[in-house]
């Protein structure tokens, strides 16, 4: 009778509620990036878990891996931590971390930090109700590619032809192209596509464009070139190219101007999905959340550097003017 009574146990113990376990057991999150170690972004995640009730190291375990920019690693990564294993995965730095945790696991609640349509690519079946074991934070960058371009034909109004720079590697990539050149054409603009997935390629870009007597550039959402933040800039100010980008990282670094949704504020809500579910709420109920909070901001130093007067309108509406 103990034997069976201590069998019955078990067995109901497995569908424990993640809450319960927790009380015996401090969880664990994966956390994974495509991208390397950025301390704000880290922070917000922390905020949002602290707003949720967890703090790293007292009631709950973090176990980090990076990419780096290099996708092709993600899997391994992902195994990696579901050996740990975890309770919770959460995945930055591209869409590309989250299918490749979708891909690794079906039962392990997802929370994702994306750029993309997470319907498109199957994270979820729909944002109110995502279905299955992921939802998390889709900010939908691409559609804020017409928003860009008329930022920075404002910016560069003798603008003709503008160069776009993807990561081809990028399941985005194909859609994005799409929508710049839709974009473009709106504007009456012309626009030259470059590719780039490597360090030697971003060179190779750059003499492109300068070949092609490009007049901007406008910068994928893909975060190898935040990796890369500091190489863009610098190339983009020796062939004196004024470029847009979607990350203020990259304006920090150097660059002109950044206009997206503020990624910290959508991995801060992440973090409080994180939470929610290590107190016991499933994915399939937490509606995909889409972002409020947008930044633009400008580089008047490296607009001086490039001789541009920034126009009166861009300045009143930038939310960070760097100096």
């Amino acid at each position: 009778m103990r034997r069976r009574a201590f069998l019955t146990l078990l067995g109901g113990a497995a569908a424990w509620p993640l809450a319960a376990r927790a009380q015996t057991a401090m969880p664990v999150i994966g956390y994974l990036s495509g991208r390397e170690a950025n301390d704000k972004v880290e922070a917000a995640f922390h905020r949002g878990l602290k707003e949720a009730g967890f703090v790293e190291g007292q009631n709950v375990r973090i176990e980090y891996r990076w990419a780096q920019g290099q996708y092709d690693r993600l899997p391994a990564l992902v195994a990696e931590l579901l050996r740990r294993p975890v309770d919770v995965l959460f995945t930055t730095g591209g869409t590309v971390s989250a299918l490749a945790a979708k891909a690794a696991t079906t039962t392990i609640p997802i929370v994702f930090v994306t750029g993309s349509d997470p319907i498109k690519f199957g994270l979820v079946v729909s944002l109110n109700r995502p279905g299955g074991n992921a939802t998390g934070v889709s900010f939908l960058v691409n559609v804020l590619t017409a928003k860009q371009f008329e930022l920075l034909h404002e910016m560069v109004p003798r603008a003709k032809l503008v160069g776009f720079l993807a990561n081809p590697i990028n399941p985005n990539t194909e859609s994005d192209i799409r929508n710049v050149r839709v974009a473009a054409e709106s504007l009456g603009l012309l626009v030259h596509i470059l590719n780039a997935s490597k360090e030697d390629d971003i060179d190779a870009a750059f003499a492109a464009l300068a070949e092609r007597r490009a007049d901007a550039l406008l910068v994928s959402t893909d975060p190898y070139f935040q990796i890369r933040a500091d190489q863009v800039a610098a190339l983009a100010a020796r062939h004196a190219m004024p470029t847009m980008y979607s990350f203020r990282e990259n304006v920090t670094a150097g660059g002109l101007m950044s206009y997206a949704p503020s990624i910290t504020d959508a991995t801060r809500q992440a973090g409080i999905y994180t939470g929610r579910i290590l107190r016991g709420e499933t994915p399939s109920d937490l509606p995909v959340v889409q972002p409020t909070k947008f930044e633009f901001v400008i580089n008047l130093r490296t607009a001086k550097g490039l001789s541009l007067t920034v126009p009166d309108k861009l300045l009143v509406a930038a939310d960070e003017v760097i100096e």
